[in-house]
């Protein structure tokens, strides 16, 4: 469920704008995404069914707690390539990259937030309600990869509901992470959970014109067979509300 008003009133470390945002989702064994996970973390699945996700979109108005937004380093472009997870009966997102533009922010998200940032050359732009995503990866030391998608947001869908697959996939109000890695197996020993709050999405259909990544192969991981399932969203402001140790 998402937070609480009460939640939703309390400190927060970062404010952030998300736009030009797509949620792109394949179904998955949940045995093929277990190793990319920390062994205290439950695979999180749906009716059964593990999802790997892709998700390009746009992080503007970034700004600390108190705090203006900084010009020139206050926007990225972001891909993310996730699944989701749980522990003690807290449902979150666990990230296996989250490419980004912005070299002091992923700086800052690797250092400050554990997060497997990297860096990476991204334009997201739209013509007459046409959005296109191309990046590629130009961090050091890991798996090269490149991404290029054009989609096209349609109808608003109804408020997602708890118990629909929309739902599960998209209401997250909390992160995991354990370390920078990349690749399974391999993370860090201490586990974090990260706390979120925003509204919830405002869902649109897609169509989707373009669709070329390397993106999950570079975790080692197959092509995702099929087409995905896709929700377009419409700009969302979020809260970063606490990182602890769990």
């Amino acid at each position: 469920m998402p937070p609480s008003p009460a939640t939703a009133r309390r400190l927060h470390l970062m404010g952030q704008r998300w736009s030009n945002l797509l949620f792109a989702h394949w179904p998955v064994p949940p045995e093929l995404l277990r190793p990319y996970l920390p062994a205290r973390l439950e695979v999180d699945t749906f009716e059964g069914q593990a999802w790997l996700g892709v998700v390009p979109f746009t992080m503007s108005h970034i700004r600390p707690l108190g705090l203006p937004a900084v010009p020139g380093l206050s926007a990225l472009h972001e891909l993310n390539v996730r699944t989701y997870a749980t522990l003690d009966g807290v449902p979150g997102v666990w990230f296996l990259s989250l490419d980004a533009t912005q070299p002091l922010g992923v700086w800052a998200a690797r250092t400050l937030f554990h997060l497997p940032y990297l860096h990476a050359r991204i334009s997201l732009t739209e013509t007459a309600g046409t959005l296109r995503a191309v990046a590629e990866r130009t961090h050091r030391g890991v798996a090269p990869a490149t991404f290029a998608a054009t989609w096209t947001p349609g109808a608003a869908m109804p408020l997602a509901q708890p118990g629909t697959l929309a739902y599960f996939l998209t209401e997250r109000y909390h992160l995991y992470t354990a370390g920078h890695t990349v690749r399974p197996h391999q993370h860090g020993t201490d586990l974090w959970r990260g706390r979120l709050w925003h509204e919830p999405w405002a869902l649109r259909e897609a169509t989707l014109q373009e669709w070329n990544s390397t993106l999950v192969e570079s975790h080692g991981l197959p092509t995702p067979l099929g087409p995905p399932l896709l929700y377009a969203a419409d700009a969302l402001d979020v809260q970063v509300q606490e990182l602890r140790r769990v």
